[in-house]
């Protein structure tokens, strides 16, 4: 496999036509690719940015049926979720874990009331069930979560789910389509919808955003799958279209793994406004979150909102002793979820909208796929390149992705953040047995080496400094600050490897400290009402 953005540009300059063309690079649209370059369809994906640079590298990090839509009563989502959740677990173990939760009760009948829905969750899994729901002690609960309050306790229960390194799964995706012939591009920006006489789609245009080169190519199929951006790419076909989408933020902040505890993540099933809030264990900080809040504005880089930190902090509290407060966040992120939008009722609640996707057909001939969660890209990509071929009167071929290795596929365990990088840490590590210097750490506090910078340099198609700090590594997330003391270093390597100049280097540190504050508190937006994008 060759993965590079020269590779990827020659491959499209000396093809004409392409069977499926994709607009959009997150979950969605990689999905759609891995199962379009399987079933032997010459497949283009493009991406406007980096891959999963949105919501797609924004998540909670869980692989997971979602308990609230079970509660809920949204049976058919759980239940394929669950299933995908499985599929998931296979095909990509270096990426997803088995991950204890415990919810803590203060209330024998809550207790009781989880339990049972819990045991629902584990039976609607079937054979792909990983863990088996169990009653907690209070002294259980305590050894399992040492930070827990324990006034008023009554024990807990404890069920499994997934968690998963979103963004790395995304890259994996990427490499995975390229191996069987896809051709992923990112920062490619989709500029026209092109169409034949009878208006049906039949190509696209997009710019190189690195290299300012337009193209014209000719698609059997065209599929938007851009998320939260879906309107947008519905207006290139009709100008007159309605937005179909309105977003819907959750944030999160990331703090210490001191301020939860061992190994174990916490599930807060009913917040003071009826939300669900996890504390989850990730590359050994704690995520917190999610928020669930209505926005009017959609936009790449959404900024947490203050009133969304400032419930996090306040439900933390109620719940763990010596809760953080805001001087010991390490970053916080917001990730935006396309929702449909509200036609009637309550246009600021979104707890009662499906997280079910959504497939629709355009008189164009455009296919766009919106809605769904993580857990099930692959079967939203089965679905939608079912549909494809109807619409693109393609060759019939089978879906190949329930039992499909993903690229990096290893059952090896390797410690610390090298286990996200699969069966490519081998090489990662030769790098640096041949050239010790190779091995020296971007920043003192965390593990990630030059080695890690030059593999993504060659082998993931990194084309910003914030590429590779938020999204090949997480450190971004991870610690906002760090990652701005690491920026420096990794922009003179990238320069080194990618053939940059001075003022290229300059401009990319200019740009990643501002990105940098959408991810500190000095970044909050006070105003929910009116909120500055900026």
């Amino acid at each position: 496999m060759i993965f590079t953005r020269t590779e990827a540009i020659d491959a499209i300059e000396n093809n004409s036509t392409w069977d499926i063309a994709i607009i959009g690079g997150g979950a969605t649209g990689l999905g759609i690719a891995v199962d379009a370059a399987t079933r032997g369809y010459k497949t283009l994906l493009i991406e406007k940015y980096d891959f999963a640079k949105g919501t797609s590298s924004k998540s909670t990090k869980l692989v997971h049926g979602g308990v609230r839509y079970l509660a809920n009563g949204d049976i058919k989502l759980v239940y394929s979720a669950l299933k995908e959740r499985g599929l998931i677990f296979q095909n990509a173990p270096h990426v997803s874990f088995v991950q204890s939760f415990v919810i803590p009760s203060y209330s024998l009948f809550n207790k009781l009331k989880f339990l049972i829905g819990l045991k629902l969750y584990d039976w609607m899994a079937g054979r792909l069930r990983i863990g088996k729901s169990a009653l907690l002690s209070k002294k259980e609960v305590v050894e399992k979560l040492p930070k827990v309050k324990t006034k008023g306790l009554r024990g807990g229960i404890q069920y499994f789910d997934g968690q998963f390194d979103d963004a790395r799964l995304a890259i994996n995706l990427a490499q995975t389509a390229t191996e069987y012939d896809a051709v992923t591009l990112n920062y490619a920006e989709a500029t026209a919808i092109r169409k034949d006489a009878n208006g049906k789609v039949n190509g696209l245009s997009f710019i190189d955003r690195v290299n300012g080169t337009t193209y014209d190519v000719q698609a059997k199929v065209v599929i938007n799958a851009t998320g939260i951006f879906v309107d947008d790419i519905l207006k290139l076909d009709t100008p007159t279209h309605k937005n179909l989408v309105r977003p819907s933020q959750g944030a999160h902040i990331v703090i210490d793994q001191k301020f939860l505890g061992n190994e174990d993540a916490l599930m807060i099933p009913e917040t003071s406004d009826g939300r669900v809030l996890f504390g989850v264990p990730w590359h050994g900080k704690v995520l917190l979150g999610t928020t669930d809040t209505p926005l009017n504005e959609h936009q790449i880089e959404p900024r947490p909102l203050a009133e969304e930190i400032e419930f996090i902090l306040s439900t933390a509290n109620e719940y763990l002793e010596n809760a953080p407060t805001r001087a010991d966040i390490r970053s916080v992120f917001a990730g935006l979820r396309p929702l449909a939008a509200p036609t009637n009722g309550d246009g600021n609640s979104t707890k009662e909208i499906s997280r079910d996707h959504k497939l629709i057909k355009s008189d164009s001939g455009l296919i766009t796929i919106t809605g769904g969660k993580w857990t099930t890209y692959r079967k939203m990509g089965e679905e939608t390149v079912n549909l494809a071929i109807k619409i693109g009167k393609l060759p019939q071929s089978t879906c190949k992705t329930n039992h499909l290795p993903l690229h990096g596929y290893t059952e090896d365990k390797h410690a610390g953040h090298w286990q996200v990088y699969g069966s490519d840490m081998v090489a990662i590590q030769k790098l640096m047995d041949n050239n010790p210097a190779f091995a020296e750490k971007l920043h003192k506090d965390y593990d990630f080496t030059v080695a890690e910078v030059i593999w993504a340099c060659k082998n993931e198609m990194i084309v910003k400094v914030e590429d590779f700090l938020a999204r090949r590594i997480r450190l971004l997330l991870l610690d906002a600050q760090a990652s701005l003391e690491a920026a420096p270093l990794v922009a003179k390597i990238m320069a080194e490897q990618l053939d940059k100049d001075n003022e290229w280097l300059h401009s990319e540190l200019v740009d990643y400290e501002l990105l940098v504050k959408n991810y500190t508190l000095s970044s909050e937006i006070s105003n929910h009402s009116n909120p500055t994008w900026g």
